[in-house]
């Protein structure tokens, strides 16, 4: 009797000891953050994404041509894929047509918006189609534009994310890609956060950065978007300032932008500067610099969702729809508002207008000028730039000496003139 109750009293206490441990883990389980984990049925793979597109230009040799373009320094390299949408394939016609230059997936973890420029590419080849619109309302609205698209502007980031770092935004080094342009760069505010924004170790210190830089240079666009997730918004500048830019182009932004909020964003997306707008000062962005020192008429920052009950730390939900409902919706909205901005904008701005510019605002400095001629070479030669690197460099800095030299000199002629000047009048007898 004595040894049956010893073993009832030794499994009773096995028993509690287990229900403890149950409630224990229960509770843990409560208090411990979910992570929502991307939803493989509803986003491609980087790698799948950028293989879609090329079949996809691959199946529409008339109206679709892409390139892969490589830079790096210091051990890092990037490569950005640019698909140009133009219905007669006349690189050298570009020019008389109005342009548009749109970038998507600037931040790794943002992946619904490199979603987005496959459903647009998707219906720019005809393989897919808006809501109420037939083809020959495509094509007429689409005949005078020539669309280059990025589609995936930070690949390094992106493969982050999918190795598991969801919460990612940077570039493979740990570099803010929209903090990475000139317009006011470096500058921090209070609530600057080096983790989030690190801006780099000088202004296009990033290949992608490079790339891009020369791309919009080169392609001179009528508009320009950089294209995010976080919330509903649709931005024109200033970034790095309180306020929008004054005169007549600032009222056709927001014109504009009025026109997509009230037809394809329900009303809900803030409109406005993104500093003025978001609640913090950003610099050196994107957006700021294609405005600025591009000179493009129309340059806008689009936020295209954003979940605002997503835990911090949730950033997969906070970023990207994680339903098929609203996947859907996302892109079938967005989609629709492009193919607005593609009929309306060249009614906004006359095509030749760009060309009016005086040569002094299309100046860019001697680092942009070298910068850009570097990064072409290395595309074309690899590895063998890297002397020729290192020796344009030195050329940039002696180019700087001789250019404060010259300066010194002049003021030092110009002050011994004074002098001489002063010496002969004080010699004339009154």
């Amino acid at each position: 009797m004595g040894g049956s109750f010893l073993l009832f009293s030794y499994l009773l206490s096995v028993f509690a000891s287990l229900l403890s441990f149950t409630v224990v883990k229960a509770d843990s389980d409560l208090t411990r953050p979910s992570f929502t984990p991307i939803n493989r049925d509803l986003y491609h793979s980087s790698d799948d994404l950028i293989e879609q597109i090329k079949s996809l230009v691959h199946r529409h040799p008339d109206k679709l041509t892409v390139e892969t373009i490589k830079a790096g320094n210091k051990g890092y390299t990037s490569e950005i894929t640019v698909v140009t949408y133009c219905q007669s394939r006349k690189e050298t016609d570009d020019k008389s047509k109005f342009r548009i230059l749109l970038s998507f997936g600037q931040h790794g973890r943002e992946l619904i918006t490199s979603e987005l420029a496959l459903r647009i590419l998707s219906i720019l080849s005809e393989e897919q189609f808006l809501p109420k619109m037939d083809r020959a309302s495509l094509n007429g609205t689409l005949e005078n534009v020539v669309i280059k698209i990025v589609p995936m502007e930070n690949l390094n980031g992106r493969k982050l994310v999918e190795e598991g770092n969801l919460c990612e935004r940077r570039n493979g080094r740990g570099v803010d890609l929209n903090r990475n342009w000139s317009v006011d760069w470096g500058k921090k505010e209070k609530d600057y956060d080096p983790y989030e924004e690190n801006p780099g170790i000088a202004p296009f210190s990033e290949p992608e950065t490079q790339i891009m830089r020369k791309l919009a240079i080169s392609f001179d666009p009528h508009i320009w978007v950089n294209v995010h997730s976080g919330m509903e918004a649709l931005f024109m500048p200033y970034d790095h300032k309180n306020r929008t830019p004054d005169g007549l182009p600032s009222q056709q932004m927001r014109l504009l932008l009025e026109e997509l909020n009230n037809v394809h964003c329900h009303k809900r997306c803030m409109i406005g500067s993104g500093g003025g707008s978001v609640g913090y000062l950003a610099h050196g962005t994107a957006t700021d610099y294609m405005y600025d020192v591009v000179r493009v008429p129309m340059s806008f920052t689009f936020e295209i969702y954003g979940d605002n009950t997503a835990t911090l730390k949730d950033c997969f939900k906070m970023f990207n729809p994680v339903d098929h409902t609203t996947f859907k919706r996302v892109l079938n909205d967005w989609s629709a508002a492009f193919f607005t901005i593609f009929k309306l904008g060249p009614h906004q701005i006359d095509v030749h207008s760009k060309a009016a510019v005086s040569s002094m605002d299309k100046w860019v400095s001697i680092d942009e000028y070298f910068d850009g001629y570097l990064m072409g070479r290395r595309n074309r030669y690899g590895k063998k730039m890297e002397v020729l690197e290192v020796g344009m460099q030195e050329i940039r800095t002696y180019f700087r000496l001789f250019l404060l030299s010259s300066v010194l000199l002049l003021f030092m002629f110009c002050s011994r003139i004074s002098k001489t000047g002063r010496q002969i009048v004080s010699a004339i007898p009154i």
